[in-house]
Parts: structure tokens; sequence; C-alpha cells
């Protein structure tokens, strides 16, 4: 099949990362993989899966965006995809309007996926107007049948994000080159002690505020650690960004709390801290960094909410806590850190693999039900 995947741009985050790495499966089980987006950092990366990216304005949230239209439906006919596989709102409205005036017999299937609990009007319900519907958690799907009522629940498919397990595996080690030149990069970090890693952009609601109070616990308690913030900050939110380290000033954490930036280097990281946190304050509609740790061997700590917490569940219950409770979270921290008992292994159902062969079956739907 030839298929193209739309987004608005390839910055970075979970979604951008995502579909890099199927293209790069797309192209491995010899489909044709095209990637269409703004542009990004990460857009680089996709000659090296095979794929081709399509540099196009889908992503303003503008009503700019209906002036390109037009040139999108004649890249669309150009290209000729079969499947054409909208992963935002934006890209999803320009697609549909692109796609309206053809014949039927000359529009390729369109599959949406629901990365998020999008709010409820007008503008998000062009998701459930694809052929067929990608829900990435249970509770995506459940939120979907109770939002959404005019999606019927036969086009909905609940396909959780997959861990590529050749990139993101137990038998990664950090080499003394890679800790020597991380400890350079930011004086302080000592690599003796246990480090705990809060990886995800900084954003308000995303938690860094509740890891570094966290940390602090820790400390007070006489726990030995260090706290790792991977991220950066969206553009125009770098005031939280400073709101964060007048935090950790405030609690006298310099030497404890290391603010990292961006990172290409994840899997290592995983593989080298003692624990991973997802303290999102809202439930997030599956949790990225949840997956990816656990299949690095690393246990995870999150709140017992949304999509994170389903594949916690299904894999670690232990690093479960009820949303809010700062007490269980130091409590339950400190026990992670301390049981060298765990084992857990990521089912099969979170890899890329799997994820890959229930996307390809949900194109195939499509196709077949545009006969």
């Amino acid at each position: 099949m030839r298929i193209l995947q739309v987004l608005p741009a390839l910055h970075s985050g979970g979604v951008e990362r995502g579909t890099i790495e199927f293209a790069r499966e797309l192209v491995a089980r010899g489909h044709d993989s095209w990637v269409m987006s703004s542009g990004g950092r990460l857009s680089e990366n996709l000659a090296a899966t095979g794929s081709r990216h399509i540099r196009f304005p889908v992503h303003r949230k503008s009503l700019r965006s209906l002036l390109a239209v037009r040139a999108l439906r004649r890249q669309l006919i150009e290209l000729a995809p079969d499947v054409v596989h909208v992963r935002s709102r934006v890209p999803a409205w320009m697609v549909y309007l692109a796609l309206r005036p053809l014949p039927a017999n000359q529009r390729p299937a369109v599959v949406s996926t629901f990365h998020g609990l999008y709010s409820t009007n007008a503008y998000s319900a062009i998701m459930g107007r694809a052929d067929r519907v990608i829900a990435i958690s249970r509770c995506v799907r459940d939120y979907i049948l109770s939002n959404y009522p005019k999606v019927p629940e036969e086009r909905i498919t609940v396909v959780p994000r997959g861990v590529d397990t050749r990139a993101f595996h137990g038998g990664m080690r950090a080499g003394p080159d890679w800790i020597e030149a991380l400890c350079a990069a930011h004086p302080g970090l000592d690599p003796t002690l246990p480090w705990i890693m809060m990886p995800g952009r900084l954003s308000r609601w995303k938690g860094q505020a509740t890891f570094i109070r966290l940390i602090a616990g820790l400390r007070a308690r006489g726990v030995p650690c260090q706290g790792l913030i991977v991220g950066e900050a969206e553009a125009g939110k770098e005031a939280y960004a400073k709101e964060l380290q007048q935090q950790v000033a405030r609690e006298q954490l310099q030497a404890s709390v290391f603010f990292l930036g961006h990172r290409s280097d994840m899997a290592t990281l995983y593989a080298t801290c003692q624990l991973v946190c997802n303290l999102s304050s809202r439930p997030e509609p599956f949790g990225r960094t949840v997956i990816e740790a656990l299949a690095c061997g690393t246990p995870v700590l999150a709140w017992d909410q949304g999509g994170p917490a389903e594949s916690l569940r299904d894999c670690l219950p232990e690093g479960l806590v009820m949303p809010g409770d700062e007490v269980a979270l130091l409590a339950t921290a400190q026990r992670l850190l301390s049981d060298r008992s765990l084992e857990f292994q990521l089912p099969d159902c979170y890899t890329l693999g799997a994820q890959a062969d229930a996307t390809l079956a949900v194109y195939e739907q499509a196709l077949a039900d545009r006969g």
C-alpha cells in the first residue's frame, strides 16, 4: 500500500516519534511510506527510515489554512495514496475539505487516530468522520463513545501505542564515555547515586512541580537520589521553565535536580535511571514514556488515571498511586527504589510490531469499506 501519514509538525513529542517509528516499520514490511507535515528537526530522521517527507503547512489553527486546501488537493491527486492517516485536527479538516469534491472512486481511504481526549465541539468532531477511527487506549475509546455519539462503535479500534523493542530493551547499557559526557554537560550529576527521571515537555499539567517536591521529600527522608527533568518548554511556555528553576532554588535542590532539556538518547537514559515518573495532573490518553521505560526494564511511578495507568496496570501495578496523594507517592517511590525483587515484562500488545499489525488491519478494513 501507499500510505500517507499527516500531522502538524515533526519537532518532538510522542506522536511525532511514533509516526517516524511506524513509518520505518511500514517500509520494512514493503509498503510505500510518506509523511506530510510543516517540518521540524525530526523530519531528517524520515530519510533514514526509507520514508519520504512532504513539507506542507498543515499546522496552522487559522482560517489561512483554508487557502492551502486546493494545493493540498493537487498534492493528494498527484501522490494517489491508498490510505491517508490523519493524526491531528487541523490536518484532518484540511484533508477532508481537499478530498470532498473528488468522486468517491478517486478518494483514498481515510483513517484517523485520536491521540488525545479532545474538546467536544464541531472542530474536534472531524476526527470521527474518517472511514475508520483508531483509539490509542481503552480510556480514549470510552471517551469517544461518551462524547461523540455519531461515531459508531464498530468503526473504532483500540490500538495501543507500541515501543520499538529493537531500540528500547532491557539489554541497554550506558557506556563510560556516555556517562562522562552527560555529567560533564551537567556538573553535579553523580553516577553513583540513583537517578529518577521525569520525561516530557515542560508544561504545567505535566507534573514537573510535583516531581521536584517528590525529590525534596526523598532527600528529606535520607534517600540518596538525583532527579532528571528531561524535556523542553514549548514556545510561549518559557515562564513555566523559569518557575521550575526557582522552585529548585527555593528547595535548595540545585545539587539534586537537573534540567537536561531535549534528548535524542532516551533509551540509554531510561536504562540508566532507577525510576521513571509520569505525574500528569489530568488523565493522559496514553503515556508513551511509560512503555518505553518498562521496555528498558526500568520501573515506573504514575498516578492511577488515564492511559498511563492502563499500560502500567498490565505490567507493573505496584507503581500506581491514587491521583494527588503525594504522601503515598513518596512512599511508593521509596519502595520501588529499594525493592530489588521487582519483576515485570512489557506485554506484546505494547510493541511496535503489534501496533503495526493492528494498524495495517485497520487500513485493510477501511479499504474494504470503500470496495
